[in-house]
């Protein structure tokens, strides 16, 4: 097994241009450097990695399984974090020029390099393709605990003999449940609604009854007599408190649901475009229920088709399947119902389908690449997409949201910051002042320079513990590139693997015991040993040049205190299969999803010679793996935002 490096990338190939290992370091640090000074400089650098004069601690990723008692020999699992794999991919188009002012930065991006992505395991010949061109180019199925991929694949309703019939999602104008809805979010001053029963039959009351109790949780309903006529009147059985605890705990009417069925739902959910906590908020909104009842595994991202199991709290699969005649680019199916609700990290993995458009490999190239994957596998880089989308990362803390990094006044703002480091002054900046920056901004103004933790505080926790989680992997990026520089594709006295949940040294007498695919290394906490040779000093010397102090990893403060956890450097993809198709419009869709195949669509058929050339790849990957980076491993090619979206410029040119 060979190791190379990448220097350079080719906009018409993905080439890779192996240089001297010393003539990297200067290039990396000058990367390094040119960021850092358009950052918060030195009040931004004790912000950047939350270390106070004290010396404050970053906590380890909440996926991330944190290590026991013990600083020696811990007993850690490997990290299973949320699910980020399928990268989103901006659709901006930038042109690079030959030197960039800090406004381009913030246009085009992170590359690789600024995040310590380095190394490839393989030595085939590098070549291009364009990835997330479309896109329905990635599919994503879960793999569930049991091991079995998700595939929706069965629209059935299971048969209950105390559902309420179809007819009551139709039984109700629109007008109707406009005036319940209010009634039941108290939007207006009225006690109840009455609504005439038009036809009055026994049959058609019950029909409303159940209507109204379904829809409409929290409701009670009653029917009456007035001037002759039959009218159903709905109103609250017990005021605001009743519709607050169906609402925030998700205990709709008890009596309703049958004791012989299980309390949660389970469903795959097909979903095009949307991440999964987007998709959620779309299902409670049309259920009127709070997003806090549903549950899942892991969360998928949104410029991709996914499919996963969801499950959610005493709401009937009838009323789910509903939703498939009012929504778009979604789809819910394979309904059961269970005793428990999903938790996260439960999942195995996730299985990939991926097209690379307009290659240029050969078939040989592309032999040798995807052997290499499913033989060697590819580093276990974190990906992209964990460290922001702008030139100034989320491990530098004073980082932009994707949506915004197009907004000229978030660009005014940093370069008053660069330029005069005057907090307020780069406030008046944003116009926008709710937003991560603001935030930040105002935190430095009101707590001053100095009290950097109280400023960060302002942040909320989620924002500060997503900065704290992107520095940890940017030094993990950083240390493994410079173990595999150092050591290679080999396990050496020293390293660490897993025995069970214990991490263990390698030792001489049994360092032939071990493949390159046990060894593990850690993120940095105050609970992991670290290696027991020369890159234990380079993590030192990397906490350290970020005022941490690698010895001292616990703070008073919980969220900055951190423990640690292990991670395998090489990952070896399973299930790996691969073919290259040729094809003459880009906008086809060159393989069938579930949906297509739940229509009776059938499969693409492809010419032997077109236009252009497609590698159609699947493989399944365990938790907290980048599917990017296993296929950066087969193209040779940077797979940041910025490359991208210049090769996608290319081709459209």
């Amino acid at each position: 097994m060979e190791m190379t490096e990448v220097t350079g990338v080719s906009l018409k190939r993905g080439s890779v241009a192996v240089e001297d290992n010393d003539r990297v370091a200067p290039a990396e640090e000058a990367k390094r450097q040119k960021i850092l000074d358009h950052c918060l400089t030195k009040s931004q650098s004790e912000l950047e990695h939350v270390s106070p004069p004290s010396g404050v601690n970053v906590p380890e990723p909440p996926e991330a399984v944190s290590a026991r008692k013990g600083t020696k020999n811990s007993d850690v699992q490997l990290e299973e974090e949320e699910e980020e794999e399928e990268d989103g991919l901006s659709e901006e188009v930038e042109e690079e020029e030959e030197a960039e002012s800090f406004a381009d930065m913030m246009k085009h991006g992170l590359t690789e390099l600024d995040v310590g992505i380095t190394k490839f395991v393989s030595s085939h010949q590098g070549f291009s393709g364009i990835l997330k061109e479309r896109y329905s180019d990635f599919v994503v199925h879960e793999i569930g605990k049991d091991g079995r991929i998700s595939h929706l694949d069965d629209l059935s309703v299971p048969v209950d003999e105390e559902d309420p019939t179809e007819d009551v999602f139709t039984v109700l104008t629109a007008e109707e449940k406009q005036r319940l809805e209010e009634l039941q979010l108290f939007k207006n001053k009225e006690t109840s609604v009455a609504i005439e029963v038009i036809e009055d039959t026994k049959e058609k009351r019950t029909i409303i009854h159940q209507a109204i109790k379904s829809l409409f949780p929290g409701l009670e309903t009653k029917t009456e007599d007035r001037e002759g006529k039959k009218y159903i009147v709905a109103y609250h059985a017990a005021g605001k408190k009743a519709l607050a605890k169906v609402r925030t705990a998700a205990d709709p009417r008890k009596h309703s649901w049958p004791k012989s069925r299980g309390s949660y739902c389970h469903f795959v959910l097909y979903k095009e475009n949307k991440d999964t906590m987007d998709a959620i908020n779309v299902l409670s909104k049309y259920l009127r229920v709070k997003p806090n009842i549903f549950s899942y595994m892991g969360t998928k991202d949104k410029r991709a088709i996914t499919v996963q199991e969801i499950a959610v709290l005493k709401i009937t699969a009838q009323r789910l399947a509903h939703l498939n005649k009012c929504l778009m680019n979604f789809k819910l199916g394979n309904f059961s119902y269970q005793k428990n609700p999903l938790k996260l990290g439960e999942l195995q993995g996730n299985h990939f389908t991926v097209v690379l458009r307009n290659i240029t490999g050969t078939d040989e190239q592309v032999q040798q690449a995807m052997n290499s994957l499913k033989e060697i596998g590819f580093i276990n880089y974190y990906g992209m997409q964990r460290f922001g989308t702008t030139a100034v990362p989320t491990y530098q803390v004073f980082s932009a949201e994707s949506v915004q990094t197009e907004k000229g006044y978030l660009v005014k703002c940093r370069e008053e910051w660069a330029k005069t480091k005057d907090p307020a002054a780069a406030l008046r900046k944003l116009p926008v002042k709710r937003c991560v920056e603001g935030q930040l901004l105002r935190g430095l103004s009101k707590y001053g320079m100095k009290n950097i933790v109280s400023a960060f505080g302002i942040i909320p926790r989620n924002n500060r513990l997503m900065y704290i989680h992107s520095y940890q992997s940017y030094v993990w990026n950083n240390m493994v590139s410079k173990r595999i520089e150092e050591y290679g594709l080999r396990p050496v006295p020293g390293d660490l693997v897993l025995k069970g949940a214990t991490a263990t040294y390698v030792d001489e007498e049994d360092v032939n015991n071990y493949s390159i695919h046990d060894v593990v290394m850690p993120l940095p906490g105050f609970d992991v040993i670290y290696p027991k040779h020369k890159i234990s000093e380079a993590y030192r010397e990397m906490l350290t040049a970020d005022n941490l102090d690698i010895d001292n990893m616990r703070h008073k403060i919980r969220d900055y205190s951190l423990s640690g956890a292990y991670r395998k450097i090489i990952i070896r993809p399973q299930n790996v299969s691969w073919e290259v198709v040729a094809y003459d419009d880009p906008k086809i869709p060159l393989f069938n999803t579930d949906v297509d195949n739940l229509e009776g669509k059938p499969p693409p058929v492809f010419a032997s010679e077109g236009k252009y050339r497609a590698l159609k790849m699947d493989f399944s990957l365990p938790p907290s793996t980048y599917a990017t980076m296993a296929i950066r491993e087969v193209l040779k090619m940077d797979t940041s935002i910025k490359n991208q979206t210049q090769l996608n410029t290319t081709w459209l040119r």
